[in-house]
């Protein structure tokens, strides 16, 4: 491991969390914000369900860890809330079983620490149109509908009010664009780099919105080794130099 130690953030979820540093996605974003503030780490599985999330809970999050995330960001819900196949293989997991998977992974995460803090994503929509004409010959007929995941959405963000747990209502978000349906995805299903901006002022939202001690909003998190140096950039007057730990300006979007 490297030093010096900073707080990690876990994005834990399935092909939405796998592919965010993709296309401008979400976790690259985050990772670019926080950056010398703390370490985001990835978990994201493609083709995952809440069921092979719980397989590997204990090794994702060990209890023996030596040092638990301070932030674990969870998603699953678009592969469960998937129409089942007739043979019973596949992703689909009904309703109530997925409402108790994902209720066994914030207990677990829970359990890690007092000072961890959670936040779960929920099931975001889709542009069924737009899957159907992607759907590939190598796959069984593929059905994805949004009211499917309005259902699956809504479960989720019932559960996070039941648990105390912090949600982000992805369902609803992205449709609060007009042209949601042809910006927000590249396929369909997953996260366009616009559709991942809208994920990321979501989930700061909550994190400054957040009660927490210490807050984990990154502009409240000390910046690493931000110390003034004589080996900074030279100011204008010749004399002094300037301090650039916390330049943002390479943004294209200044977060809040």
């Amino acid at each position: 491991m490297v030093g010096p130690r900073r707080p990690q953030f876990v994005l834990f979820g399935s092909s939405i969390v796998q592919l965010s540093y993709s296309n401008g996605g979400w976790g690259a974003i985050l990772a670019d914000i926080y950056a010398r503030k703390a370490d985001i780490l990835l978990r994201g599985y493609y083709g995952w369900n809440s069921r092979r999330a719980l397989q590997v809970l204990d090794q994702v999050f060990p209890k023996n860890a030596a040092m638990q995330p301070s932030l674990v960001i969870v998603y699953f819900g678009g592969n469960d809330s998937m129409g089942p196949h007739s043979s019973g293989l596949g992703p689909h997991v009904p309703l109530p079983e997925y409402i108790d998977n994902m209720r066994k992974i914030a207990t677990h995460l829970k359990s890690l620490s007092d000072e961890m803090r959670i936040i779960f994503l929920s099931c975001p929509p889709v542009n069924e149109v737009k899957v159907k004409e992607g759907t590939s010959e190598i796959f069984s007929e593929l059905v994805r509908t949004n009211e499917a995941c309005r259902i699956y959405s809504e479960a989720c963000i019932d559960l996070c009010k039941e648990l105390g747990v912090k949600v982000v209502d992805l369902w609803t978000s992205l449709q609060k664009r007009d042209d949601w349906l042809t910006a927000c995805f590249t396929d369909g299903v997953h996260l366009s780099s616009e559709g991942s901006k809208i994920v990321v002022e979501e989930i700061l939202n909550v994190l400054k919105e957040a009660e927490w001690q210490p807050s984990l909003h990154w502009k409240s998190m000390p910046t690493e080794f931000d110390e003034d140096s004589p080996y900074d950039l030279v100011a204008f007057d010749g004399k002094t130099t300037l301090n650039p730990s916390e330049w943002t300006f390479h943004r294209e979007i200044q977060w809040d």
